[in-house]
């Protein structure tokens, strides 16, 4: 399918010169196994080669490129002395230094008597001239080669800059010429150079102006990038909405019951993004929209409107959470509220097994459950629904996007869709992620939740803090303490929360209980209902907590190893607490010294507790990569497009994948034969698959 001009940068890098299986292997695993993936692999710094002085006037430390005679050669009397090169010229002397040295190669590439060009990095030894290991040493004609500014670029343990730095400009050198696919207005506005020529100007920087994300050549490659996830997702919400659509409108009856019994009136913006909901779902047209919301702004109560509506019409909903503890917390809200007016819901998560599980699964396929509340379990094969119209997915972030399709896919018509996270992203990522989504945001919290109170302060203060916590308890309160997240790896997040768990028991005795991700459900059950019902005072767990459960009479939350969280999980955690009426508090146990991110990161939480900031000073913190802490996040990689700079490209990146797509939403224009390139180029394979022609 894709284009043929394309192929010479679709080869893999073991097309290149010098590029065999072990380099291929070592640069697959840096940047891709394909030549394209060399050519955006992009550097992050320079070395400036041209600074050429005398051997008399060479500074200690610089960089320099020098011209001299090679005087004597000094072999190393043992395996531990350097092999030293004796060398001058008209002013000066210098000593060339080498370790674990092949004399017959040095004597070839710098032999006695004869001129040569190295560049290095200076330095004074015992008040004596001296250059380790040159990185390039030539003969006279070659010095305008060596005299430049060399890119640095990103590495990986095994692969050096030199073959890394010839393979990069081979793969340059096969970039074919790419037809235009900009627009031609915008294009000169912006007096950007061509694709081709913007490519080999951001691999050759002269100045550090030219690292910048701002760069005209990196903002042209930029924009490249956006355009294409832009363009691709314009083309999948089309092909989402192009099912056949479903009116589904509810008489408003059970809605209204339900809200006769709540003890809370709901906030404006829940009130607005019910009405906004209830208007996609009675349109022709599929629903399909994010519902983001701070901690603790009421989505659950939201989610349930929408799937009331699906119930007044005789259809089914779907409630999915991305842990059974979630799922389980969510189902214990609901069941009531749906019991006090007749509708039958379940829960469906792994656990379930044989006939219990058939049981459930009956009751599904029959209409005679309407709500099912479950984990990814509900994405298997064999679960069969009735009717159903509407798939609500809590924190998408943990699903990725094929996953929210296929829940699209058990209904018998196009099923609505409702997002939601409690991860508040900011606006250039909820476009890069969600751009085939309308959005909706709750920015205002239920009246009667204060504010919680956080403070930040040394690990080496720990027995203060056990002690604090100690009479917390005494008080009546219950205290959330979570365990440090060491390297991604669950094995030691569970060794830091068993080893805190221990300690505190000694402590406090009985009254702290452990949760963890390798627990099994019962056991997770049996904590959460514990704590839940005040039996348990303490709760050491790892971050399985973060997102969701809710236990309003636990007042504190410790949280140890502050610095190793990012800024939006630090959010989550602390969202756990303050869901009640009583006073709150967070502590962030840091181990000095800080870094100057993760001293800022502390500053913001300390204070404000506006997630949407929160998560807009995370972005610019942290980019794009790393910002809700998970690999499986769904949110797209850019390699080119760096977020936190390129907001405004990617707004007008957004408005021209728009128009393309009124104007020609098939693609078939002047324009429309380079945007595929465009697509191809940047593996938006899938999306070019939405096009009749593609």
């Amino acid at each position: 399918m894709r284009p043929e001009i394309l192929f010479s940068l679709f080869t893999p890098v073991t097309a290149l010169p010098g590029v065999g299986p072990r380099t291929a292997a070592l640069i697959e695993r840096l940047s891709g196994p394909n030549i394209v993936d060399l050519c955006f692999h992009l550097p992050t710094g320079l070395i400036d080669r041209r600074f050429a002085p005398p051997l008399s006037a060479v500074p200690d430390g610089a960089v320099v490129t020098v011209t001299f005679t090679i005087d004597k050669h000094q072999p190393a009397r043992n395996k531990r002395m350097p092999y030293r090169i004796l060398c001058s010229d008209e002013n000066g002397e210098m000593t060339l230094v080498f370790f674990h040295a092949k004399e017959d190669y040095l004597r070839r590439m710098l032999p006695e008597g004869e001129q040569r060009v190295i560049s290095g990095k200076a330095e004074y030894y015992q008040d004596k001239l001296q250059i380790t290991h040159p990185d390039h040493i030539a003969e006279l004609k070659d010095i305008a080669s060596l005299q430049r500014v060399e890119p640095v670029y990103p590495l990986t343990v095994g692969l050096t800059p030199k073959p890394l730095g010839k393979a990069i400009s081979a793969a340059i050198d096969k970039a074919p010429y790419l037809p235009e696919w900009q627009d031609a207005a915008y294009f000169a506005k912006q007096g950007w150079p061509s694709w081709g020529a913007a490519l080999h100007a951001v691999h050759a920087p002269t100045s550090e102006n030219d690292l910048s994300p701002n760069s005209n050549a990196r903002a042209r490659l930029a924009f490249d990038e956006l355009l294409a996830n832009q363009l691709a997702l314009g083309l999948v919400r089309r092909n989402m909405r192009g099912g056949r659509g479903r009116e589904i409108k509810g008489t408003g009856e059970l809605w209204s019951k339900v809200q006769a019994a709540l003890s809370y009136i709901l906030t404006g913006a829940q009130t607005q993004s019910i009405t906004e909901i209830a208007a996609d779902m009675g349109s022709s047209t599929r629903m399909l929209r994010l519902l983001q919301g701070d901690v603790g702004s009421g989505k659950t109560i939201v989610a349930l409107a929408a799937m009331l509506i699906a119930v007044e019409t005789g259809a089914q909903a779907v409630m999915m959470a991305p842990t059974e503890i979630l799922a389980r917390q969510h189902y214990d809200t609901l069941k009531p509220l749906l019991e006090a007016v007749g509708v039958h819901s379940v829960c469906l998560t792994g656990r379930d097994k044989g006939k219990a599980r058939e049981a459930l699964l009956s009751e599904i396929v029959s209409g005679e459950t309407r709500v099912v509340l479950g984990t990814h379990a509900i994405f298997q094969k064999t679960i069969e629904f009735q009717d159903l119209a509407l798939a609500v997915i809590d924190e998408q972030h943990r699903f990725g996007v094929h996953q929210r399709l296929s829940i699209a896919a058990k209904g018998q018509s196009a099923v609505d869709v409702l997002v939601m996270t409690a991860t508040p992203i900011p606006r250039t990522l909820t476009l890069t992620a969600y751009g085939d989504m309308d959005v909706s945001r709750l920015t205002e919290k239920p009246p009667g939740r204060t504010p919680v109170e956080t403070r930040a302060l040394p690990l080496e203060r720990l027995a203060e803090i056990v002690s604090a916590v100690e009479r917390a308890i005494v008080s009546g309160a219950q205290v959330y303490w979570v365990c440090p997240l060491v390297e991604e790896s669950e094995d030691n997040d569970l060794a830091a929360a068993d080893a805190r768990h221990a300690a505190l028991t000694r402590v406090l005795g009985d009254h702290v209980g452990l949760i963890h991700g390798r627990m099994k459900g019962p056991e997770k059950d049996q904590v959460m209902a514990a704590f839940s019902s005040g039996a348990m005072k303490v709760l050491v767990a790892t971050t399985v907590i973060e997102v969701g459960v809710d236990v309003p009479s636990a007042t504190v939350m410790v949280i140890e190893h502050a610095e190793r969280f990012g800024l939006a999980q630090l959010h989550q955690l602390r969202g756990r607490v303050g869901r009640g009426a009583k006073r709150s508090s967070c502590l962030l146990l840091y181990a000095p010294p800080l870094t100057q991110t993760a001293r800022a990161r502390i500053e913001i939480l300390r204070k404000t507790d506006d997630g949407f900031r929160i998560a807009e000073e995370d972005l610019r913190l942290r980019g794009a990569g790393e910002l809700l802490g998970t690999r499986q996040s769904g949110l797209p990689e850019f390699r080119l497009a760096d977020l936190s700079v390129h907001a405004e490209l990617l707004a007008a990146a957004r408005d021209d994948a728009r128009l393309i797509l009124e104007k020609d939403p098939e693609l078939e224009g002047p324009r429309g034969a380079p945007l595929r390139v465009l697509l191809y180029l940047f593996e938006r394979d899938a999306a070019v698959r939405y096009l009749r022609s593609g």
